[in-house]
């Protein structure tokens, strides 16, 4: 073989040389900017953070944005929302990913229908609005465990929201998936989204120092480009700051800006001030008060938050809808789970109608756009169709035989635990345990979150948080025990997200020795739970159900149909499935008592309702044009030449 020789071949190599130095002087003389698509060329810089001021490019820029959720809005109503917040004098969207939503099993993603982030973001610009993407993994939002999913909690030693190999493997097969889908839609690629999150009010949590670099790190080593900020509220912002990442502040008085920017500017200097959650409203529990903030106070603080020099984003602009069993729950003192309703007092209602607030905030924003806002949509229409009595019914014990054979186990099994849905467990819904006992005597247990006790299909009370006991009557001979728990929706805020397992929890006990030998049925409710129930399963509605049941209607439009809202009088606690979507769970303690049904979700002809009754089952579905949730306004806009119609009694 030839060997390479400089001395043997100096002609050849000074050739080389010269070719070398031929080409980088023809390099250095290439316009490479001219091989930059057009419409990219004037992106290179995207949203900095200079001094006091956001730069977009060259130009001063405010952040004038709101928060919608896609998940939680129909995706056919999309458009309608976001032409409502351009129409507000608004620049910016942002928006939560829901984490659980898009890998609700390991390693299977979902971006399809109303979970698909792609489309709306590409709408939002299409519309003209530019994209803050808040992608978590951890989110908050009200949602189910903050909107991590829950087949985290399998692993026993699992700490959420930090570095433990466990959840950072997850984090990174998740941010693969999710980032592949982000990156393109990025300013500098030609897309919208001109800043991205760095999870969610880590200050709060703030249990491992080493967590939030390693969630920017895994944001930038996936090609996220653009300006990251950190968002938090009082209690965390002095723990939540990120080197090399623009820290915002969330709020709701004027009297915490002051406090909060002037803690930021000694912290970080001179930056841009940004609240990135204005808090137009707040969110309601069952069995609690439905939370209202006056519009006249909204105007006021966003007013004073403008004139401190700080961009704002308002959340929530429009806040929709916890559909099916996506809520979360609060637990300090006393656990309390989140209303089926996302309206939040937000500046459109749950219905995405007009409120006082938008009137005074498109009033606000249009004085300062410089530029004439585009005219806000029409309001869609409603319509209170006719009540509607369920003819057929079901009732769980009926239903049992149906469902195939239950899991056998020697104690009993938390819902992410089942094998069930591919080794991944049940996320929501219900669980039903069974065993036997020969006995009477005191039944005790830890029970998350709420489980009805029956003696074979007696009800003789429930177990939860506060009551951890019961009296089992005396009973003779082989008697069946049944508890059915429902998961209310596990936190999504504080420290103990870690102990949010749902179910039976560990031993359940009758005079303090543990039961043993149960049948346990998960009850989730998916569309495909139903499909075992075919017509000739049903029986003729008796004068005195057995309950918990099953109960079928039918809804029938002639016309285009229309959004409504479900009224349920004399029905105590379940849930409504229409044409197969979830409505939620509606549960007569209040504050909400009609629930939103949204009229793509209907069609012409006749429409299919089952709802899903714990207790006492009422004589009809009723429907209404109005929500029943303390806030019963929404304002209908004629011309928008100033003059407006109050449609419904005054709120904020």
């Amino acid at each position: 073989m030839t060997t390479w020789s400089l001395r043997r071949r100096p002609g050849r190599m000074l050739g080389l040389l010269l070719l070398l130095i031929l080409g980088f002087l023809v390099l250095r003389r290439v316009d490479w900017s001219a091989l930059v698509p057009l419409w990219l060329r004037h992106r290179q810089l995207g949203l900095q953070a200079k001094g006091w001021n956001f730069m977009l490019e060259d130009s001063t820029f405010w952040i004038f944005g709101g928060s919608i959720h896609y998940f939680r809005v129909p995706r056919e109503y999309w458009r309608d929302r976001l032409l409502k917040m351009k129409a507000c004098g608004l620049n910016t969207l942002t928006t939560y990913v829901p984490w659980n939503l898009h890998e609700p099993e390991r390693g299977k993603f979902d971006f399809s229908g109303n979970l698909d982030l792609e489309a709306f973001v590409l709408m939002a610009a299409e519309i003209g609005l530019w994209v803050i993407l808040r992608p978590g993994p951890y989110i908050c939002s009200e949602m189910d465990l903050g909107g991590l999913p829950s087949w985290l909690l399998q692993d026993p030693g699992m700490r959420l929201r930090t570095t433990y190999k466990g959840f950072t493997e997850a984090v990174d097969l998740y941010f693969d998936h999710l980032m592949s889908r982000v990156v393109p839609l990025q300013y500098k690629r030609g897309g919208p989204i001109i800043a991205v999150q760095v999870e969610n009010e880590y200050g709060s949590y703030n249990k491992d120092p080493a967590y939030m670099a390693y969630v920017k790190k895994a944001l930038e080593d996936r090609g996220i480009v653009e300006l990251l900020l950190t968002s938090d509220n009082k209690d965390g912002l002095s723990k939540g700051i990120v080197q090399g990442v623009l820290a915002t502040i969330n709020l709701q008085s004027t009297r915490e800006l002051q406090l909060l920017t002037t803690f930021l500017f000694n912290v970080q200097g001179t930056q841009p001030k940004m609240v990135m959650e204005y808090w137009t409203g707040w969110f309601d529990s069952w069995g609690g008060p439905h939370n209202i903030l006056d519009s006249s106070e909204v105007l006021k603080t966003v007013s004073a938050i403008v004139d401190a020099g700080s961009s704002i984003n308002l959340y929530m602009f429009h806040g929709g809808t916890n559909f099916g069993f996506m809520n979360g729950a609060m637990h300090f003192h006393d656990y309390k789970s989140d209303v089926t309703s996302y309206d939040y007092d937000a500046v459109l209602t749950e219905a995405g109608d007009y409120t006082a607030k938008y009137m005074k905030l498109r009033d606000f924003f249009g004085s300062i756009s410089g530029i004439p806002l585009p005219p806000p949509p029409d309001l869609l229409p409603k319509v209170s169709y006719e009540p509607i009595t369920p003819v057929l019914y079901l009732s769980l014990w009926d239903a049992l035989k149906y469902m195939g054979e239950p899991i056998k186990s020697e104690k009993p099994i938390n819902m992410e635990n089942l094998p069930v849905n591919g080794g991944n467990g049940q996320a929501f819904g219900y669980i039903l345990y069974e065993t036997s006992i020969t006995s009477s005597g005191v039944l005790s247990g830890r029970v998350r979150d709420r489980g009805q006790v029956f003696v074979n299909t007696v009800s003789i009370g429930f177990l939860d948080y506060k009551t951890t006991k019961i009296a089992v009557p005396l009973i003779q001979g082989y008697t069946m025990l049944r508890i059915l728990v429902e998961n209310r929706g596990r936190v999504n805020y504080g420290e103990n997200i870690d102990d949010q397992r749902k179910g039976l929890i560990g031993n359940l006990y009758l005079n303090d020795s543990p039961l043993k030998k149960f049948r346990i049925y998960s009850l989730d409710m998916k569309k495909s739970f139903f499909q075992r129930f075919g017509l000739d399963k049903w029986s003729s509605l008796p004068e005195t159900p057995t309950l918990p049941a099953f109960f079928l209607g039918s809804l029938s439009i002639s016309s285009t149909p229309c959004d409504t809202f479900l009224k349920l009088e004399g029905w105590e606690k379940g849930v409504v499935f229409i044409n197969g979507q979830n409505l939620g769970r509606y549960w007569n303690i209040g504050p909400q008592k009609t629930l939103y049904l949204p009229g793509p979700w209907l069609s012409s002809g006749i429409n299919q309702v089952i709802i899903f009754e714990e207790t006492m089952a009422g004589p009809a579905l009723q429907f209404t044009e109005t929500p029943h949730l303390g806030r019963n306004q929404y304002i209908k806009v004629t011309g928008w030449a100033g003059e407006t119609e109050i449609l419904s009694p005054a709120s904020s």
